[in-house]
């Protein structure tokens, strides 16, 4: 897997997407199967990405001065990535009941959406990564869960 910095053109928005190879975005980005999480545009091309290299390993562990505030770094301190991923959990379990469960059949579901052969929904359950990738391809849109959650009939 590879994750890319992208940019659409009409908005100008950046984000990032994960795909199984460079080939695998060049196919997709041709197809038109990606498309800007902001306002939709499919014009979408690769962003500068600033590539993060690590320290040689022959250098003297105090030879290179660290900060002494974790936010001098660029990278957020853990307080804030807990909270960051308690929100994202609690607007996951605010969205959850709003969408209906379809367990292993959500492969089956999301295509019979896609093709206009049931009402369109809002739909979560279980896929392998063989059906997941098969949704992608064929341009219906998916996308896991960010917290994992249990099946409604394995809790108690």
């Amino acid at each position: 897997m590879i994750v890319f910095d992208l940019c659409c053109a009409a908005g100008d928005h950046r984000f990032e997407a994960w795909f199984a190879s460079s080939e695998s975005f060049a196919d997709q980005q041709a197809r038109g199967l990606i498309a800007c999480p902001v306002c939709g545009d499919s014009a979408v091309a690769k962003a500068v990405m600033a590539p993060r290299v690590g320290a040689k390993s022959n250098q003297q562990s105090g030879a290179i001065a660290k900060p002494a505030d974790a936010s001098a770094t660029g990278e957020p301190s853990p307080e804030l990535v807990r909270k960051v991923i308690a929100e994202i959990a609690a607007k996951q379990a605010e969205m959850l009941p709003q969408s209906r469960w379809v367990g292993r059949d959500f492969a089956d579901a999301a295509r019979a959406m896609h093709e206009g052969r049931a009402k369109e929904d809002l739909i979560h359950g279980q896929a392998s990564p063989e059906q997941a990738a098969e949704l992608r391809e064929d341009g219906i849109a998916a996308m896991p869960l960010l917290v994992p959650i249990a099946p409604p009939d394995a809790v108690n």
